[in-house]
């Protein structure tokens, strides 16, 4: 959204995975370089672009996270690395680029870009006794609600990795440089003195409910005998097409043959999807990234221990179940790192 000097919305609110903005996308395309997270119609750049022509007295853009945490200080020109990354930051030079100019981007409207969990300042002693805060509180600099989970997991070491086993299968590793790959929708953001390299594949839980009901799952997965796989080999999605590990948007689902059993399909569903999963980390490897060290689970698949035997099986590393996955418990992380220090 854009907004003015006092945090007043000048134009309308476009969310996350708003992919309205084709032509500006196009234009991004034409100047922005292949790695660049700000490519593509639901990148925010692509949003600011399209909402400066409606609102040409905006003098602040910015995230959700920025102006909500503006309302508690009072000031609209900030942000932090990882929520500016699609706006076109550059996490390696820490800077706006130059070629944002190319793109008509008033450069004053940007905001000072913090790294996650630095201090930027008090909360405003105005607001603080409207909401029970101590004056001295502080306003942190956070992150996106996807890096928050990241962070809640407690995976910290070069090698460490978070599997995401939602709808959808999002896989995120901790680097020790940037890994890029564009064409499979993988970039990185920057947290501390290292990256976060990821990327998300379209197999994931939806399959499985695209042909059971929770209730046959809940049956069925104390049965699973991951001893004894089935040697099928299916590449599970719920329709086709396919970005990560593989770049094909025309690739079909492959669930065949079918077994007339249907805990033996359920088993096979589930070790293809270990499969693409590690595909993935062997991609982030190929890419750059460092050998996978150990996988933490989040997500609703994580409860499965079955499944989690079947993965370890074809990652070849521990898998253990994060004690903690909600992004509210990585930004609490966040703020207490800018009370206390990296250390605190």
């Amino acid at each position: 959204m854009l907004c003015d000097h006092a945090g007043t919305p000048c134009s309308a609110a476009l969310m996350y995975n708003d992919q309205s903005c084709i032509e500006e996308a196009g234009q991004i395309a034409g100047v922005a370089p292949e790695h660049s997270a700000a490519r593509g119609a639901s990148s925010s750049l692509a949003k600011v672009m399209h909402l400066l022509k409606t609102a040409p007295t905006a003098r602040h853009i910015c995230h959700q996270a920025d102006w909500i945490a503006g309302l508690l200080c009072g000031r609209f020109d900030f942000s932090d690395e990882n929520n500016c990354l699609k706006t076109g930051y550059d996490p390696v030079r820490r800077e706006w680029p130059l070629w944002l100019s190319e793109l008509g981007v008033d450069r004053a409207l940007l905001p000072q870009v913090y790294a996650p969990g630095s201090v930027i300042t008090d909360v405003d002693p105005t607001v603080a006794p409207e909401l029970g805060l101590p004056r001295h509180c502080r306003v942190v600099a956070g992150t996106t609600d996807s890096i928050a989970a990241f962070i809640a997991t407690g995976a910290e070491r070069i090698g460490d990795a978070v599997t995401s086993l939602g709808s959808t299968l999002v896989l995120k590793m901790i680097s020790d440089k940037p890994v890029y790959a564009s064409r499979l929708g993988v970039y990185s953001h920057r947290l501390g003195d290292t990256w976060l390299a990821g990327g998300a594949s379209s197999s994931g839980c939806k399959v499985l409910l695209k042909y059971f009901d929770q209730a046959q799952l809940d049956r069925m997965t104390p049965q699973l005998d991951p001893g004894r796989p089935t040697g099928l080999s299916y590449y599970p999605l719920a329709e086709p097409g396919e970005r990560f590990p593989r770049n094909d948007p025309a690739m079909q689902p492959r669930l065949e043959p079918r077994p007339v059993d249907d805990l033996a399909f359920f088993q096979a569903m589930l070790e293809g999807i270990a499969d693409i999963e590690a595909e993935g980390y062997r991609t982030l490897s190929g890419l750059g990234a460092p050998k996978l060290n150990k996988v933490i689970t989040a997500g609703g698949g994580a409860a499965n221990p079955a499944w989690r035997k079947i993965r370890e099986q074809k990652l070849g590393v521990p898998v253990d179940v994060a004690e903690h996955s909600e992004a509210s418990y990585g930004a609490a992380l966040l703020a207490r790192r800018g009370a206390t220090g990296p250390e605190g």
